[in-house]
């Protein structure tokens, strides 16, 4: 294995110090450190070193739907946005509701070796909401799963949400939970509000995610239960769960990068890239979910990255799917809208993109502290950078980015597994990428 000697880097983006990276793990840190006559040397000095990020939500697509995406081009993807874990949501076809399909993508994920790849199981058989599925034999399986979401739906039947809870409870598992109540939803195209009036579009009202989550909190208060709710995206979510947390309720939730910057105003122009779920909400909401992370009630950021092949976006906005790609540029979102504007430090980066979601997901050899002897997943970042994102020239096999043609903050120049670049200088390393264990 290569050994690295990250020169004069800044751990996050606090002083300046050497790293060795030798065998997997981080070897040594301190000034001047010299390193074997074979290293790679990368000059830091611009750098900004954090742990490798954790995504609490991504859609790899496989098995099913190959043309939208593959583990290999997803975790490519992934790793090119900094990216060294990321959990494989259960939409797929089949569903990932079986100890075999779970096992088939953790599999899939170690042979592409860009990222390790933790598969998120459906919580229901079939995602329909009314059988809980194999929960026990997916937590005992080879991919030991400890999150279990049916994301894309909302698991609506109480009962099923309360027996959902109190089963994870055995094996210290976590429901994701999707919040949406389907019968306020039915045939909404975007956020309920001014814009969906003026434009003749059915909308989705706040209260449709508001009222499942204060639903949510009090079953998992009343069980003892870990609830996680993903994509919150509206001032109402954010409050309730504030006050969750301050009645000692084990809940954590996450937004999403495109709800800490857009709103529903893009949905003027008919751009299906802008449809997504939960909808773009309003500018009070964006201030609400930004003011959440930083204080904390809003654990972390996950990128609910969902690609479609372009037919599904490339067409009338009644038709088009939902969703937004996410991995390659969330990191630059999270610079832009909260470190570059004061809000949060590189330390609360790491919290919210590395060190929270592993801890959610029970992941162990991420989110760790940059210390000898801790395992070498790492990410190198340039946050001087100012780049023009252009889907055309991203990793992963979709082009549905909301930011198309936008200028971002920052990007990412090193991502390190276990001690082996995935990528260096920003560009992917194609060789000898599968990693061994």
């Amino acid at each position: 294995m290569t050994t690295y000697l990250l020169r004069d880097v800044s751990p996050l983006g606090e002083g300046r110090t050497d790293v060795l990276l030798a065998n997997g793990v981080i070897a040594a840190m301190g000034e001047h450190l010299t390193a074997p006559d074979d290293a790679v040397v990368i000059d830091g000095r611009s750098l900004v070193l954090l742990p490798g990020l954790v995504d609490l939500h991504t859609h790899l697509r496989e098995p099913g739907r190959e043309d939208a995406e593959t583990i290999v081009t997803g975790t490519r993807a992934a790793a090119l946005g900094g990216f060294t874990a990321v959990h494989a949501m259960a939409n797929t076809t089949p569903t990932q509701d079986t100890a075999g399909v779970v096992e088939q993508v953790w599999r899939l994920g170690r042979q592409a070796g860009w990222t390790d790849v933790f598969p998120v199981g459906a919580v229901t058989v079939g995602l329909e909401g009314e059988r809980l599925a194999e929960l026990g034999a997916m937590a005992e399986s080879a991919a030991r799963v400890r999150v279990f979401s049916d994301d894309g739906k909302c698991v609506h039947d109480p009962v099923v949400m309360r027996r959902a809870l109190e089963y994870v409870k055995a094996f210290d598992g976590v429901i994701a939970q999707h919040a949406q109540e389907p019968r306020l939803t039915a045939g909404a195209q975007m956020h309920e509000g001014v814009v969906s009036a003026e434009l003749g579009l059915a909308g989705w009202p706040a209260v449709a995610e508001e009222a499942i989550i204060a639903r949510d909190v009090l079953l998992a208060e009343h069980v003892g239960s870990r609830l996680h709710v993903c994509h919150l995206s509206t001032a109402g979510s954010v409050e309730i769960i504030r006050w969750a947390k301050s009645r000692g309720i084990d809940v954590t939730a996450e937004v999403t990068p495109h709800h800490l910057v857009l709103t529903d105003e893009l949905a003027r122009g008919y751009d299906p890239l802008f449809k997504v779920n939960p909808p773009l909400r309003t500018q009070r909401d964006v201030e609400a979910v930004r003011e959440g992370l930083a204080d904390g009630t809003i654990d972390i950021v996950a990128t609910d990255h969902a690609p479609h092949p372009r037919e599904d976006k490339d067409c009338e906005w009644a038709a088009a799917a939902f969703g937004m790609t996410g991995l390659e540029t969330a990191l630059s979102v999270v610079q832009e809208t909260m470190v570059d504007t004061g809000r949060m430090t590189w330390t609360d980066v790491a919290r919210v993109l590395s060190t929270t979601p592993a801890r959610i997901g029970r992941v162990e050899g991420h989110g760790r502290p940059i210390a000898v002897g801790e395992p070498a997943n790492l990410t190198l970042v340039d946050p001087d950078v100012r780049r023009v994102i252009n889907p055309e020239q991203q990793a992963t096999k979709s082009v549905n980015s909301p930011f198309r043609g936008r200028e971002l903050s920052g990007c990412v120049v090193a991502t390190f597994l276990r001690g082996r670049a995935t990528v260096l200088d920003g560009s992917s390393c194609d060789e000898d990428v599968v990693v061994a264990r």
